[in-house]
């Protein structure tokens, strides 16, 4: 899958986990970008993202990840 289609995934999740219909993800989006978005919020959004790309994030991954580019490389990397 491109990365293309990959952002486009994301971006209709993320939507959909902070219920704002303005939000278009990059590569260097992080939680200072989107207000709604806290521990608790970043739970919801990593569970939704797998369910998109039936894929499931390491512990290490989620804990690692600093930005939206690094999630899109994750997925990209599964091949879903």
């Amino acid at each position: 899958m491109d990365s293309k289609m990959i952002y486009a995934r994301l971006n209709k999740v993320f939507r959909d986990v902070f219920d704002d219909d303005s939000i278009t993800v990059t590569p260097k989006t992080t939680a200072n970008d989107i207000e709604d978005w806290d521990s608790l919020e970043h739970i919801t959004l990593i569970a939704a993202v797998e369910k998109e790309f039936k894929m499931k994030f390491k512990m290490g991954e989620i804990s690692s990840m600093k930005n939206v580019g690094e999630m899109a490389n994750i997925v990209s990397a599964r091949g879903k």
